[in-house]
């Protein structure tokens, strides 16, 4: 990358890696079209969604918690989350990260390196309520 990355959130890629997930990702950095040593997306869970327990082999992965609350299960502790706080996994830990609060959960998340699933997922696109959170109206 020879000049900076600027890109406005109503611009980013949307996507939901299957069809059965309960989140969905807003991918602020695509570490191939962007050249970058790491994927970052805004995650999304929908009220009592969750990722499936899961390990990443060689990326780390850190979740910030912007908006919502949330509950992380990861090789057996467990750890509530709230906006402000942060998780960080190291490569090959197991882990859940769900939604326990009444609203949606809205995390950024950034992997280093990059998760190709995020970015083979199925593209779709946000609701009013996703883009009030994430972006400036347009």
């Amino acid at each position: 990358m020879d000049k900076p990355l600027f890109r406005r959130a109503r611009d980013c890629r949307v996507s939901r890696i299957s069809p059965a997930d309960t989140n969905k990702f807003v991918m602020t950095v695509d570490p191939v079209a962007d050249r970058a040593p790491f994927l970052s997306a805004v995650e999304i869970f929908e009220t009592d969604g969750k990722t499936p327990l899961h390990h990443h082999d060689h990326a780390h992965e850190m979740f910030y918690v912007l908006e919502g609350s949330g509950r992380a299960h990861c090789d057996g502790a467990t750890y509530d989350m709230e906006k402000g706080d942060t998780l960080v996994l190291r490569p090959g830990m197991d882990h859940v990260v769900e939604n326990v609060g009444s609203d949606r959960l809205y995390c950024l998340t950034v992997m280093v390196p990059n998760a190709e699933l995020i970015r083979a997922g199925m593209p779709m696109a946000l609701d009013d309520g996703d883009q009030r959170i994430i972006s400036s109206p347009a």
